[in-house]
């Protein structure tokens, strides 16, 4: 049975597979995220077998449209380990890191093709799709299981 370990690493540790997933074609500098350098910014690395299988970052960064505090962004999985639990346990990493940070809201920019599996984390829609140009549609979402801790 594989083994999925997830750690906190460097940024630059994650622009690989973010770039071959999520900005194929794309310049290698376009995995680039502003807010991956800042000190309060958690990058992390989910590897089976000593291989990197997917990446997640969180960024301190308020929503555009209202309150928030954590967007999950740069969220990549080859595809051979969708379904196997790699990105459950980035999920987890990533409410862990938040709250260990002092808490806050987590959202993203979710891929439409990716929503459910949001979903199936506990995250929920806010608003409609849109095109991101050059991306393809997404969607704005807020964990509301980590919405849910944040009150309690």
């Amino acid at each position: 049975m594989d083994v999925t370990l997830v750690e906190q690493v460097r940024p630059e540790i994650t622009y690989g597979l973010r770039q071959r997933i999520l900005r194929p074609g794309m310049a290698p500098a376009e995995a680039f995220f502003p807010g991956d350098r800042e000190r309060s910014s958690g990058h992390f690395a989910a590897y089976v077998n000593h291989r990197i299988v997917g990446v997640a970052s969180v960024l301190e960064e308020p929503e555009d449209d209202g309150p928030g505090l954590w967007r999950l962004r740069g969220m990549a999985v080859e595809p051979e380990h969708r379904g196997t639990g790699v990105g459950t346990a980035l999920i987890e990493r990533v409410r862990d890191f938040v709250a260990r940070s002092g808490g806050g809201r987590i959202w993203c920019n979710a891929r439409v093709s990716a929503q459910g599996f949001y979903a199936a984390a506990g995250f929920v829609v806010v608003g409609g799709p849109w095109d991101e140009p050059g991306i393809g549609p997404h969607v704005r979402m807020h964990d509301a299981a980590n919405d849910a801790a944040n009150d309690a």
